[in-house]
């Protein structure tokens, strides 16, 4: 069993304690969650965007508490319970949250009529999974002992960013909007928005950051990287999504550990060794 990190501090702050403090009260439908982890943020920018009532239960992930292992025995967090079922793994809850709920501005946050946009949203999802957030971690647990250079993680990294903000550029159906659909926020953008939220801390810790060519150096690639930060300008001022983010400094201190790679957490293990997240 994993230690328990007492440097951790046990809740929210800035907008994301406003919104877990309006989502405090008793409800049927709960989310155990901890306000550092991004795997959560994803279900609760999903919470948000389509204006779900819940409770939130702000948990330490390396505490596993009998109560909570009987829910999810993995003991991770997003957990999500509707009275006595319970749902775990952060894509399949978002999912769930989507297709159960048809609330929000926006409505559902997958395609409902096409099929093949349906599909090629997880598609997508499934690369941000296999590719950019392996590839996030990788560069930030990087340190002068590991058996590769900082630049061969650094270019993993930018593989996975490249490729799907050339997918942006390829397949929009709406080229003029920012989100991956083009003008309609989607689950696709709610499944990276954390991660692209937490992209600061790499340019914090790592020589270099995160590498992304500076505009007039990206030569056959200038149209990509703008697309990209078109989306990422928009998504880290979505609603959802600065709502549910804690106060900056907070991140900084609560991933020294991974840049130390010292991370006791089941992805900054896995990534050490090697292996696939769980």
């Amino acid at each position: 069993m994993s230690t328990i990190d007492t440097g951790l501090d046990p809740h929210p702050t800035g907008a994301a304690a406003a919104f877990a403090a309006a989502h405090s009260a008793s409800h049927p439908l709960k989310l155990y969650g901890s306000w550092f982890c991004p795997f959560v943020q994803r279900a609760w920018i999903v919470l948000a965007e389509k204006k779900i009532p819940h409770q939130y239960i702000e948990i330490n992930p390396y505490k596993k508490e009998a109560g909570f292992m009987a829910l999810n025995p993995r003991g991770l967090v997003p957990t999500l319970k509707k009275k006595t079922k319970a749902l775990y793994e952060s894509t399949v809850v978002c999912e769930y949250l989507d297709e159960r709920y048809v609330g929000g501005d926006e409505g559902r946050l997958m395609p409902e009529e096409d099929v093949y946009e349906r599909a090629r949203c997880r598609l997508w999802s499934n690369h941000i999974v296999t590719r950019i957030v392996p590839g996030f971690y990788r560069l930030l647990q990087h340190t002068e002992d590991k058996g590769y250079p900082i630049e061969e993680a650094r270019a993993e990294l930018l593989k996975g960013l490249r490729e799907f903000a050339g997918e942006m550029v390829d397949q929009s159906p709406d080229p003029e909007g920012p989100w991956f659909l083009g003008s309609k926020f989607s689950l696709v953008d709610a499944m990276l928005a954390p991660w692209a939220k937490r992209l600061f801390l790499i340019d914090h810790y790592k020589p270099g950051g995160v590498g992304i060519p500076k505009k007039g150096k990206r030569g056959d690639d200038e149209a990509v990287w703008e697309r990209w930060y078109r989306w990422f300008d928009a998504v880290v001022e979505r609603e959802s999504v600065k709502a549910t983010w804690s106060d900056e400094e907070m991140y900084i201190k609560a991933y020294k550990r991974y840049a130390e790679d010292k991370t006791q957490s089941e992805v900054g293990q896995a990534t050490r060794k090697g292996r696939g997240l769980p």
